[in-house]
């Protein structure tokens, strides 16, 4: 099924962002923080991803994905995941320590 990453990344993102606005996670708008978190992370996993795909030890399957390829042979929906994921999991913690109503450390 074409789009099919594309449409796991939209689920993840639906099941997460409402944490946003409805437990005032305030995630987004501390932008600059979560771009300093993820930003790093998504460079190195995308070089890794580059590398093994470059050593052919890693592959992706174009009847599920966008299509759209990047340097390296990165499928654009692999470089959507390293950012998708880490805010859905940031999201989903901030929204723990939200409702437990634990300081963030930086009040």
């Amino acid at each position: 099924m074409r789009f099919a990453y594309l449409a796991v990344l939209v689920g993840c993102l639906a099941g997460a962002l409402w944490l946003e606005p409805v437990l005032r996670v305030n995630v987004l708008r501390r932008w600059r923080r979560l771009l300093l978190t993820v930003l790093p992370v998504m460079g190195v996993f995308a070089a890794w991803d580059i590398a093994a795909i470059a050593a052919g030890h890693w592959s992706f399957d174009p009847r599920q994905t966008t299509g759209v390829l990047l340097p390296g042979g990165l499928p654009l929906d692999e470089l959507l995941f390293f950012l998708v994921v880490p805010l859905c999991a940031i999201l989903g913690f901030e929204a723990v320590r939200a409702v437990l109503r634990l300081p963030a450390g930086d009040e």
